[in-house]
């Protein structure tokens, strides 16, 4: 079957990425609105772009009624953020903090979740995920006639849970079964990470 792109609404085309591109990593990203309430929400069009700046990219686009989400609300004042590397065990709160609440409102304390302090950082992390990042704006595009919002996320610094984590001969090992991080697939579905297959990269 080949699909043309261009004979296709914008919303099947969404649907078809979302279910081909895949597994997707998640970032659970923590910002902070006007009335310094915290909002959580999951974004899946999301990925590592470049490790010189250190920079991580998120799609965000617009609520159902054509508002400004929360999130992008809150990144484009510039205030800093912490994107977070879900596991597997949080996939129930992370899903339920997709909800669309009124702004101002916290999934974080709607789905009550603990903090832990982040050194340096204006924001707390959750307590629950191995990883997080704190961030804050590099650059943003805007694209398409909806103007999606492509924002580059600059990393401040980057949190590891101790046992997740090695270091040795100037290097950090990460132990990935150990993070057990959550991905998306399309619709409904999530996906944990299953089987690691170890290659020897060619010369």
């Amino acid at each position: 079957m080949i699909v043309d792109f261009n004979l296709i609404e914008p919303l099947s085309r969404y649907h078809l990425l979302a279910q081909t591109v895949i597994p997707r990593p998640i970032a659970w990203v923590l910002s902070i609105n006007e009335d310094s309430s915290l909002n959580l929400a999951p974004f899946s069009f999301f990925n590592v772009m470049c490790s010189d700046p250190p920079l991580l990219v998120m799609s965000i686009g617009k609520k159902p009624g054509g508002d400004m989400k929360d999130t992008r609300r809150n990144l484009l004042s510039g205030r800093e953020f912490v994107v977070h590397i879900a596991s597997i065990d949080n996939v129930e709160a992370l899903n339920d903090s997709a909800t669309v609440l009124d702004y101002g409102e916290s999934e974080v304390t709607a789905n009550s979740l603990p903090l832990s302090d982040f050194p340096n950082c204006p924001l707390p992390r959750l307590k629950q995920c191995h990883i997080a990042y704190h961030c804050k704006i590099y650059d943003v595009h805007q694209v398409g006639p909806n103007k999606q919002a492509m924002i580059y996320a600059e990393i401040l610094q980057l949190y590891m849970d101790d046992s997740v984590v090695e270091y040795s001969d100037n290097r950090y090992t990460v132990d990935a079964e150990k993070v057990n991080p959550l991905s998306r697939l399309g619709g409904s579905h999530y996906a944990s990470m299953g089987e690691i297959i170890s290659l020897m990269r060619p010369k």
